[in-house]
């Protein structure tokens, strides 16, 4: 099993610079790299203050300079707001750039607020289509010329300018939840990225079955590709009984807003919403903080590893050690390091 560490500056109000915010990441990635994680993974999101990210790449080139070893992961660019051209010259300059440390993480995109800025008010939905075109070009892209004439893109020939060092791609990654989805990234060659979310090791189990379907039905795939599990990730010391409760706390506030950007009608305050109220989820048992103790990746490092070493026994091979979560730095920061002194060495 190997660790990752999925992270966005995150920022609630303005109390703190976006300066210092990335300041505070750099610090938890070069942290994360000391205590042997193999991979930093940035997605992408679009003109929200709690999850500050337009685009992935100038952060993880950044990195690239601050790092040596932590592998530099989009985790994820959204499929419909990238020109195939533009992503494969963008993923072929971060691998030069970081001596062949690139990951690529794709999804469709989820946020329909999003779309709505970027995409017209096109359907969140029909990110799919976006996604089976731009991954096949982007991969011929990046080994030489190619020529495409798809229904949402058309170019003459073109390559990707440089060319990546690890060949013929970096690793590409999938976002996937439905079974369509698995079948893809696995036909194409594709490692998966899966998250439950707020559910419990049931949608982990599941997740874990539609890729192994998917595997099982494409004997011609030569490479098992991966596949990488991400959850909110929060630990606190046995010395503390209640210290769960701050985790929980702070990812339910974090899923109220999320749901706030995702399903609210209010209009954002200059990249700001306000989570939605907690009475407003008084009938959703997963929002109560001992349902997110038991499905969240809470709990003292003995509990977690116990949990973690359960995704390794189903065939996972990454856990990724989502950060976001609302809390202080320092918060998040010694949730890491117990992570790192108590739970990563039980998986060398």
């Amino acid at each position: 099993m190997r660790f990752s560490l999925f992270i966005h500056m995150e920022r609630w109000d303005d109390s703190i610079s976006h300066e210092q915010h990335w300041q505070n990441l750099v610090e938890l990635v070069q942290l994360a790299e000391a205590g042997g994680f193999s991979t930093v993974w940035i997605g992408e999101h679009h003109s929200m203050e709690y999850t500050v990210s337009p685009s992935p790449m100038p952060q993880l080139a950044y990195l690239a300079a601050k790092t040596s070893t932590i592998r530099l992961g989009s985790g994820t660019i959204i499929a419909p707001f990238w020109h195939p051209v533009r992503a494969a010259g963008e993923i072929a300059l971060l691998d030069v750039l970081s001596g062949g440390r690139a990951e690529v993480g794709i999804a469709r995109g989820a946020y329909q607020f999003e779309f709505d800025r970027l995409m017209g008010g096109m359907p969140a939905a029909d990110g799919g289509e976006y996604l089976r075109e731009l991954v096949p070009a982007v991969q011929k892209l990046l080994q030489g010329d190619y020529e495409h004439e798809g229904k949402h893109w058309q170019f003459p020939v073109s390559t990707a300018v440089p060319k990546p060092i690890q060949a013929p791609t970096p690793p590409i990654w999938l976002a996937a939840r439905s079974p369509e989805t698995h079948d893809f990234a696995v036909a194409n060659g594709c490692n998966v990225q899966v998250t439950p979310l707020m559910k419990d090791d049931r949608e982990v189990e599941d997740l874990m079955n539609k890729f192994t379907t998917a595997v099982d039905a494409h004997p011609e795939v030569e490479k098992r590709p991966e596949i990488m599990v991400l959850r909110h990730t929060y630990l606190h010391s046995p010395d503390d009984p209640e210290g769960w409760k701050v985790g929980a706390a702070g990812i339910n506030r974090f899923y109220r807003t999320f749901s706030s950007w995702a399903f609210g009608k209010k209009a954002p305050v200059n990249g700001f919403l306000d989570p939605t109220p907690e009475e407003k989820f008084a009938d959703r048992p997963e929002f109560e903080l001992e349902s997110l103790h038991r499905n969240a990746m809470i709990g003292t490092p003995a509990e977690v590893t116990a949990r973690i070493r359960s995704y390794e026994q189903m065939g996972y091979d990454e856990y990724s050690f989502w950060s976001d979560n609302s809390l202080s730095f320092e918060e998040k920061k010694a949730s890491l390091q117990l992570f790192i002194d108590e739970v990563v060495p039980n998986f060398r």
